[in-house]
C-alpha cells in the first residue's frame, strides 16, 4: 500500500456525473461516539462507522490504552473493561484534534485525565477554555493546562452550565461527564449539530438520561453506570451530512443527475437555502436528494458561516467552489476559524477571481474558467473543495496532501469514479 503522505490525486475535469451515491457514516459523529463507548465496561458494537484515517488513528489510541477495538466492514466492536491510559499514544494525540474527547471518559472512569494538547487541521487557534470551564463546573480540578491537559476529579457534581461558546467538542465532553454527575445538570448554549445529537442518542441507548437533544438547552439526570448489553445489534452512526453536501455541490458543478442517499436532508437546511438563492436545481426527500447540473448559477450576496443550524463552516470551502462558477459577485464570511480561507490561494492558481479582504472575508467573482494546475489540500474540507474544483476545471489537475482528504472522506475517489469522474490515486 502506498503511504498516505506520498499520494496525490490526478483529476481530468469536465466529465459528466450521473448515478447514485450513498454517503458514509459521519466522521464527526463516529469519533465522539467511539470515545463515549469508553464510559462503559461492557462491550459495545457500532455500525456505519466510516473507514477513514481519523477512525483508525483513534482506534490505535484505544489499543495503547488497553482497550480492545476491532474495525471490520464499517463496524467497530469495543471492550474498554481494562481501560489503562498509562501508556497512551501521545504522538497520535498531538496529531488529532478529536482526541480531546478522551478527557471526559478518562475522568468519569478513572478520576484523572492527562493528555498532551491535541492537534489536527491547521485552522487557527482553538482554545480548550470551553472544555475546562465545563469540566470544572462538574467537579474536575485543573492540575495543569499550560504544558498539558491534566485534570482530576474526586467527586462529580451536577451543575448549571452556561457554555462560554457553542463548541461542539466541549459540549460533547460536558455531556459525557454530566451523565455520571449525581442530580440534574443543565447545559445552556450547548452545541446542537447533528453529530452532537447522535452522540446523545447513543448515550441514551446505553442508559443515560439526556433531554433536549437537538436544542441548545440540555438537561441530564445523572446515572450510576452505563451498559452495553442493549447494543447487541449495534448502534448505527448517522449519515455524514457534510459528505452529502459535498456530493450535492459536485453534482451541480457538472452536467448530469446525481442521487445522494443515506442522510437526513433536514440536517442541511442552511445549505438548501443558499442553493435556492443560487438557482440550483435539486429535489429533496426525507433521506435522499437529487441534484441536476448544467444550469446557470447566480452569485449570492453573502455566504456566512455560523454554528448549527446556520451554514456549516465545513461546507464553506466546497460552496465557495460553486460560487466561482456563479454569475456575479459573492462575499464569503467565515466567522469561526481564522485559517479557513487559505485554500482560496489554491483556487486562484486555477484561475478563480478572488479578492481576499482579511483572514475571515473574501469576494468571489464568477463565473471563472478554472484550469488544471498542481494544487494542494490545506485541510480536510478544503481538500474536498480542491477535488470539486478539479472536477469542473479544464484539463488535468494534480492534488497533493490528500492525506487530509483521507482523514474525513471514505473512498472519495471510488464514489466519484462510480458517477463518471476521471480521478485516480497515484504516488506523489
Amino acid at each position: 500500500m502506498i503511504p498516505p503522505s506520498s499520494q496525490k490525486f490526478i483529476v481530468e475535469g469536465q466529465q459528466v456525473l450521473n448515478g447514485k451515491v450513498t454517503v458514509s457514516g459521519s466522521k464527526n459523529a463516529a469519533l465522539p461516539i467511539l470515545c463515549a463507548a469508553l464510559l462503559t465496561k461492557e462491550p459495545v458494537i457500532l455500525k456505519n462507522v466510516p473507514d477513514i484515517a481519523d477512525i483508525h488513528s483513534l482506534i490505535e489510541i484505544f489499543h495503547s490504552m488497553k482497550v480492545k477495538a476491532e474495525f471490520k466492514k464499517n463496524s467497530v466492536t469495543i471492550d474498554a473493561s481494562n481501560l489503562d491510559p498509562s501508556k497512551i499514544e501521545e504522538k497520535l494525540i498531538c496529531k488529532m484534534r478529536a482526541s480531546i474527547l478522551l478527557l471526559a471518559p478518562l475522568l468519569a472512569r478513572l478520576g484523572q485525565a492527562k493528555l498532551p494538547f491535541p492537534g489536527g487541521c491547521v485552522l487557527g487557534k482553538r482554545s480548550v477554555t470551553a472544555h475546562t470551564f465545563a469540566l470544572k463546573a462538574l467537579g474536575a480540578k485543573i492540575i495543569d493546562e499550560t504544558h498539558s491537559l491534566n485534570l482530576k476529579v474526586q467527586k462529580l457534581q451536577a451543575a448549571q452550565i452556561i457554555m462560554p461558546e457553542m463548541s461542539v467538542t466541549a459540549t460533547e465532553n460536558a455531556v459525557m461527564l454530566a451523565v455520571f454527575a449525581p442530580g440534574t445538570t443543565q447545559i445552556r448554549l450547548a452545541a446542537a449539530e447533528p453529530h452532537v445529537q447522535d452522540m446523545c442518542n447513543f448515550l441514551n441507548q446505553m442508559g443515560a438520561k439526556i433531554k433536549g437533544i437537538g436544542t441548545n438547552f440540555l438537561t441530564i439526570d445523572g446515572v450510576k453506570s452505563l451498559h452495553g448489553s442493549a447494543l447487541e445489534n449495534g448502534y448505527s452512526v448517522t449519515g455524514d451530512y457534510l459528505e452529502a453536501g459535498t456530493f450535492a455541490i459536485a453534482g451541480l458543478l457538472n452536467n448530469g443527475t446525481v442521487e445522494i442517499d443515506g442522510i437526513e436532508t433536514s440536517q442541511l437546511d442552511s445549505l438548501w437555502v443558499n442553493l435556492e438563492e443560487a438557482g440550483a436545481n435539486y429535489k429533496l426527500y426525507p433521506n435522499r436528494l437529487i441534484v441536476k447540473g448544467g444550469q446557470k448559477l447566480n452569485a449570492i450576496p453573502m455566504l456566512r458561516t455560523a454554528v448549527y443550524p446556520s451554514f456549516a463552516t465545513d461546507l464553506q470551502a466546497p460552496f465557495s467552489v460553486l460560487l466561482t462558477q456563479a454569475h456575479g459577485q459573492s462575499k464569503v464570511f467565515e466567522t469561526l476559524f481564522e485559517g479557513r480561507l487559505s485554500y482560496l490561494l489554491e483556487l486562484e492558481k486555477m484561475g478563480a477571481k478572488i479578492q481576499l479582504l482579511n483572514p475571515h472575508q473574501a469576494i468571489i467573482n464568477g463565473p471563472a474558467a478554472l484550469r488544471g494546475v498542481p494544487i494542494a489540500s490545506c485541510d480536510i474540507r478544503a481538500g474536498a473543495a480542491m477535488v470539486l474544483a478539479a472536477l469542473c476545471a479544464h484539463g488535468t489537475t494534480e492534488i497533493s496532501n490528500i492525506y487530509y482528504i483521507d482523514r474525513g472522506y471514505e473512498n472519495l475517489e471510488g464514489k466519484l469514479q462510480a458517477l463518471g469522474a476521471k480521478i485516480k490515486r497515484v504516488k506523489a
